[in-house]
This record gives structure tokens, C-alpha cells and sequence, in this order.
């Protein structure tokens, strides 16, 4: 089932996948590599995929409380702990197909990710989700990866960041330090400049989550525009996501893609970093618009720890979802291309 999410698009797999044991850590695990990693390739990469494609996998839950366990994939084989937007569009696929019943006005249940359990209200009607709500996992900005110096290769020089966790790690950058503007006509700089810092910071200021395994930062947010109107914050952002692997020898490497939503964790990352900074308070709301023109709204709920005593906060985001093609993926044994394939023109 295809979705779109305020924009970005979104493959839910809710069949045709072998069995995969084990908890939602080990089933993520699994999927990461060869030979189940290359489902991910057949249907994100040509002539079935594209650059921003994202796949989800629906499983049977592990979790006494979740409807189902969900994997998330992108390019370049990531595997989100979360994905705010990816989340919506499962959400909005299972509610609209009967897979969880739709209750109106309001639909409640809850899917099991990588990052954690992520509850889900839906606001419903004639059929149709028309806004999803989810409380993401617990996020946060610790004090060492506060205004973080990254000397960025390539012409770049010295950035200042911050490293916040939303479900994925994110280098969050003020686009108009390195001058830049969000705007869709400047999306290749968007791209190149945000992929090169992004590598830079996981070179030179390596994070882990303090619970399980998960390094970063593995995705880039610039931000622009923040604004207080009563107790409601407004901004722009994009987030700059990898569609390859960067080589610093080679720089027709140096480029990315842009998330067309105004992502999930990315608000849920940024978020994070406001209320360390004082700047948002829990209960405040937060609208977050994207290089469309689309918004993701937010909101910080709650103060809470991981690990061993790291203050965070719980955020709910919600967005909108239109299922746009429910199809059968198909590869037949003589096709050259069962993993795909990407052509540097658009990759």
C-alpha cells in the first residue's frame, strides 16, 4: 500500500514476506542484511523505486500491547529506530484497509518499533484517517552534543550544531549559517551542503542512543524562520536524507535528497532541542512546516530519562495521510534486476 504523508512518500508491506523471528530488535537486525536487505533494495531502488521512497514492514507483534511490530528502511540500508511520517502512513494503511478497525470519531491502538512503542490516535471519519497523532519515544539533547564545532571537508569549514535524538539522530543546523534558505529551488545545495556536515558529525562527534545500539547521527535537519505567537512556535525546516555513500575524494558523491513531509522525528529532534534551550515549553505547541508548505504539528507531553538518568521528553506529532495505490510488488526469476539498480543522473 503507497501513502504519502504532508508530501513524502511511504511503501507499507503488509504481505508477501517470509518469516522473521526473533524480538524487534533482532527482526530489524535481520533485515539490515543480505539476503533479506535486498526486499529493501527491490522496492526503494529502480524500476520500482526511487530516491525518496521509504518501505515499511508490517509483522505480527511481539509487543503484549501493539498491534503490530513495525520495521522501518530507507536509502542507503538505514534502518530508523523511528520515523515519524513513515508511522503516520502505516496508521492511515491499516485503519483505512480494516487491518486495525476504525473507530470514529477517534481510533486508538499502538505498533511496536525499533525505538520503542509508539501510541496512535486517529481522528476518523466516513472511512478515512484524516489526522494521525503519535507519542513518539522519548527524545533528547544531551550537553555534550550542544553548539557542537564540525570543520566540514570540501570548502564548507566550521559549523556549529546540535546532535539531538527524535527517533533518529539528527544534526540540527541553522540553514542560514552555512547560507542557505529552505526553499525548493535551492534543493541541490540543500542536499550537498547538508549530506557533507551530516558525514562530517558522524565522523567527528560519533553519538549512541544509552539504551541499545543505534550510532549516528545518521540524518541532517536545517532549520529557519522560528517565531513565538502566544504559546505556540513556529518554523521551517528540511531534512536532508543519504541516497548513497559519501567519499570525501569524490565529490559527484556529495549530495542527498530532501524529506518532502516536515518529518516526524526530525520535530520531535528539534523540539527536543528547544525545550533544553528553554525555548519550548512542555504543553506549548509546535508547528513545523516543511519545503511544501505542509505542517507537522507537535507538542512536548511529558519529562522522563533513558539510559541511566538522561533527561527527555515525550512528543506526540501528527500529520496527514492519503493512500495513493495499493499494488503487488512482483519479480519474476528472469529479471536482471532482482535488487534493482541506480543510475547517477538521479541518485
Amino acid at each position: 500500500i503507497d501513502v504519502h504523508a504532508e508530501g513524502e512518500p511511504a511503501r507499507v508491506v503488509v504481505g508477501g514476506l517470509p518469516h522473521i523471528p526473533g524480538g524487534i530488535h533482532d527482526k530489524r537486525a535481520l533485515m539490515m542484511k543480505p539476503p533479506l536487505d535486498a526486499i529493501r533494495k527491490l522496492l526503494m531502488t529502480e524500476p520500482r523505486g526511487y530516491p525518496c521512497q521509504n518501505v515499511n514492514y508490517v509483522l505480527p507483534p511481539t509487543h503484549p500491547e501493539a498491534a503490530f511490530d513495525v520495521i522501518i528502511a530507507e536509502q542507503s540500508c538505514i534502518y530508523p529506530a523511528m520515523s515519524g511520517h513513515n508511522m503516520m502512513c502505516v496508521a492511515t494503511a491499516l485503519l483505512e484497509t480494516g487491518m486495525v478497525p476504525m473507530m470514529e470519531p477517534i481510533s486508538e491502538f499502538a505498533l511496536n518499533t525499533p525505538a520503542g512503542l509508539v501510541d496512535v490516535q486517529a481522528e476518523c471519519s466516513a472511512g478515512k484517517a484524516k489526522r494521525v497523532l503519535l507519542r513518539n519515544a522519548p527524545s533528547f539533547l544531551q550537553p555534550e552534543n550542544m553548539d557542537v564545532e564540525v570543520d566540514v571537508p570540501g570548502g564548507i569549514g566550521k559549523v556549529r550544531l546540535d546532535v539531538a535524538f527524535g527517533g533518529m539522530w539528527y544534526a540540527v543546523v541553522d540553514a542560514a549559517s552555512v547560507g542557505l534558505r529552505i526553499l525548493p529551488q535551492q534543493g541541490k545545495d540543500l542536499c550537498r551542503i547538508g549530506e557533507m556536515i551530516k558525514v562530517a558529525c558522524r565522523e567527528q562527534h560519533p553519538v549512541n542512543h544509552p539504551e541499545y545500539d543505534y550510532p549516528g547521527c545518521d540524518i541532517l535537519v536545517f532549520t529557519e524562520g522560528r517565531r513565538r505567537e502566544g504559546n505556540t512556535v513556529f518554523a521551517k525546516n528540511t531534512v536532508v536524507m543519504s541516497n548513497g555513500v559519501l567519499d570525501w575524494n569524490d565529490p559527484s558523491t556529495w549530495t542527498g535528497m530532501l524529506d518532502r513531509s516536515p518529518c516526524g522525528t526530525g520535530t520531535c529532534a528539534v523540539m527536543a532541542s528547544l525545550h533544553k534551550r528553554g525555548e519550548l515549553a512542555l504543553g506549548e505547541n509546535f508547528v513545523h512546516e516543511g519545503i511544501l508548505g505542509t505542517t507537522f504539528h507537535g507538542r512536548l507531553e511529558e519529562e522522563t530519562a533513558v539510559g541511566t538518568g538522561v533527561p527527555a521528553v515525550v512528543p506526540t506529532i501528527s500529520g496527514r495521510c492519503w493512500i495513493t495505490q495499493h499494488c503487488d510488488v512482483v519479480c519474476h526469476p528472469s529479471d536482471p534486476f532482482p535488487q534493482g539498480y541506480t543510475v547517477g543522473d538521479i541518485w
